[in-house]
């Protein structure tokens, strides 16, 4: 993660917006007394919907059983046309 003054980043705002969107990366803006981190929306939806995801212990259950399986490599692999 980037970390950039509130100085910076107010002199560069759409260098640093356009940075976020281009790289997927968050930027931490720091101030004397409280830091904040701009993100792109994309990557703001990404974790809101798998927070959402996780919310129903169903879901939970799930995704944890669906990593576990790809990481034992307990997968199938299925060509989609287009």
């Amino acid at each position: 993660m980037t970390v950039k003054s509130y100085s910076y980043v107010r002199e560069h705002f759409k260098e640093v917006i356009n940075k976020v969107n281009e790289d997927s990366d968050a930027i931490t803006i720091t101030t004397k007394d409280r830091n904040a981190v701009i993100m792109s929306e994309d990557s703001y939806n990404e974790i809101m919907e798998t927070l959402y995801l996780q919310q129903n212990p169903a879901n939970a259950k799930h995704l944890l059983e669906s990593i576990e399986n790809l990481e034992r490599g307990n997968v199938k692999t299925k060509e989609i046309s287009i």
